[in-house]
């Protein structure tokens, strides 16, 4: 056999081995994205759509500081979570577009919920 043919041979006899093993790295990322695992470019909680999550983990920070109890913190997230699910049904039961009166709706209660939260902070913000 000639140098050429060895070399061409070997070539394809590296790719043939390297292709399944490089289809196999990407098969977790696209599952991942599938599982709705959101870490984009703005990190795990930093989109648009993580609001609530942003909110659990600023409460968890509060109940560690002692601002907070963690009853107080659960019925928040809670109630968070509620109105995300709901706010997630009317989204889907819409086909994606909600009309204002709906958002402006689901808008006054998040605002509420957040004024809940400071109201309760409030006392412990006063007597530090």
């Amino acid at each position: 056999m000639s140098l050429k043919s060895m070399l061409r041979g070997t070539a394809v006899a590296t790719l043939l081995l390297a292709v399944p093993v490089l289809a196999q790295t990407a098969g977790p990322s696209d599952s991942n994205a599938k599982a709705g695992q959101c870490e984009g470019r703005r990190g795990k909680h930093g989109g648009g759509g993580h609001k609530f999550g942003r909110m659990e983990h600023r409460l968890d920070k509060q109940v560690a500081e002692g601002r907070l109890t963690q009853a107080q913190a659960d019925g928040f997230k809670a109630e968070a979570k509620q109105l995300h699910e709901e706010m997630k049904a009317a989204r889907a039961s819409s086909n994606g577009q909600v009309d204002e009166a709906t958002r402006a709706q689901f808008k006054e209660r998040r605002k509420a919920l957040k004024e809940k939260i400071k109201a309760a902070l409030a006392p412990t913000q006063q007597g530090a």
